[in-house]
């Protein structure tokens, strides 16, 4: 491992996801009707869990404004959740100022260009393998897990071990 993603991991108090391709596999399902179904990986539900019981605050910030995000970030009780923004980096600012967190103890996992500027801004910017090269090279750490395949268990775990949590102890939530 890095030692300079692990010095970074140390540091994060504050976690933003991307939604598509980060917590699902990039593919959208769209029925005859319109409605958009998203597949979530159950790792990353319990990711979710663990870092809100190490006191690691959780967003998700995404382009869609698919309901389906919705539901699944109340169904894992994530507190911060932000649809439909075209412009994340504003987005992200405010929410971590409104928390209460610099951009060094802030992490960021996302996979594709409107996630670029909040890597640039972030103390621990994460990518996956899939994400195209104008994206990995702002990453200081690339899963080696797929979005929607446990990247952000993955990621989570990381950061976890690098503050020394311990990670054996099952979450009290559903995932």
């Amino acid at each position: 491992m890095d030692t300079d993603a692990l010095a970074r991991a140390r540091n994060v108090r504050f976690l933003s996801c991307d939604v598509d391709g980060v917590l699902t596999d990039a593919r959208i399902y769209v029925d005859d009707l319109g409605h958009e179904m998203k597949a979530f990986s159950a790792l990353d539900g319990v990711a979710m869990h663990l870092l809100a019981g190490a006191g690691i605050a959780v967003a998700w910030i995404t382009g869609s404004p698919a309901p389906a995000v919705s539901h699944r970030a109340q169904r894992l009780k994530v507190p911060h959740v932000l649809l439909d923004v075209a412009d994340k980096l504003p987005a992200w600012n405010a929410l971590r100022e409104r928390l209460g967190f610099a951009p060094e103890a802030c992490a960021h996992i996302g996979d594709d260009l409107p996630d670029v500027p909040v890597m640039r801004a972030c103390g621990f910017a994460v990518t996956v393998p899939h994400a195209p090269a104008a994206v990995r090279e702002h990453a200081h750490y690339v899963t080696a897990r797929e979005g929607g395949a446990g990247a952000v268990r993955e990621l989570a775990e990381l950061i976890l071990a690098a503050q020394g949590h311990a990670l054996d102890r099952v979450p009290t939530r559903a995932a």
